[in-house]
């Protein structure tokens, strides 16, 4: 198979992209590749290298692309490597977001900017607790305050929030409506009952473990979810 040369700029988007821990953005690849280089190049010459360097991994049979994502560009693994991986980081990340966080966090995303008394409103629980682990797990942040009587804080989410669940932005984030189509569909609920067997959650989900002593008595308790 002819391998078809990479031209300065891909060699730029590879090393980049290949050596950093977060996404980078085709403006900042742009800037770099023009510093070092004295050739100034556009964010869309950057998206045209990404494009014929993904094409030739695909070419290759590599097992990984670069991918759009949280407002940047960063290496990932295609989906058919996906168990192998799954396999070799379960022994060493085992950590899960719980019910009520996942809950939480899925309110600020599709509310944003949304306040605490919104949050606690629309899961009927007290939201103190797991706003509090989603700021220490810097999913969320204090975006403002609102305009509302007491002027209660207002949340939205993070990049982190976006690069951890590979979403390259919020407009990308499923409707509402490819949700429920998807909870409808069979064969998602029979892929989701042998994953949650697999992984031996169907014993009792995190919701029900026993937490360790500072998550035991947090200074505001979240009340028991219904």
């Amino acid at each position: 198979m002819e391998v078809t040369p990479s031209t300065p700029l891909q060699r730029t988007v590879e090393a980049i992209v290949f050596a950093s821990d977060e996404p980078v953005s085709p403006e900042a690849i742009a800037g770099l590749h023009a510093q070092v280089y004295g050739e100034p190049v556009s964010p869309e010459e950057v998206d045209a290298a990404v494009a014929a360097l993904n094409t030739q991994f695909q070419h290759a049979g590599r097992v990984f692309r670069i991918r759009s994502w949280a407002q940047g560009y960063r290496m990932a693994t295609i989906q058919e490597v996906a168990p192998i991986l799954h396999a070799h980081f379960q022994r060493t990340d085992t950590r899960r977001l719980s019910r009520s966080l996942m809950e939480t966090l899925a309110i600020v995303a599709y509310r944003q900017p949304v306040t605490k008394p919104e949050i606690d409103h629309v899961r009927g629980v007290n939201s103190d607790y797991a706003l509090r682990k989603l700021l220490d797990a810097d999913f969320v942040t204090i975006v403002g305050r609102s305009d509302a009587v007491g002027r209660p804080l207002v949340y939205g989410t993070t990049d982190a929030f976006l690069e951890r669940f590979g979403i390259h932005a919020l407009d990308d984030l499923p409707k509402p409506r490819e949700i429920e189509e998807l909870l409808d569909d069979p064969a998602f609920n029979s892929e989701r009952a042998a994953l949650l067997s697999a992984d031996g959650l169907l014993a009792g989900d995190a919701e029900n473990r026993t937490p360790p002593a500072d998550e035991a008595t947090p200074i505001d308790p979240e009340p028991a979810d219904a």
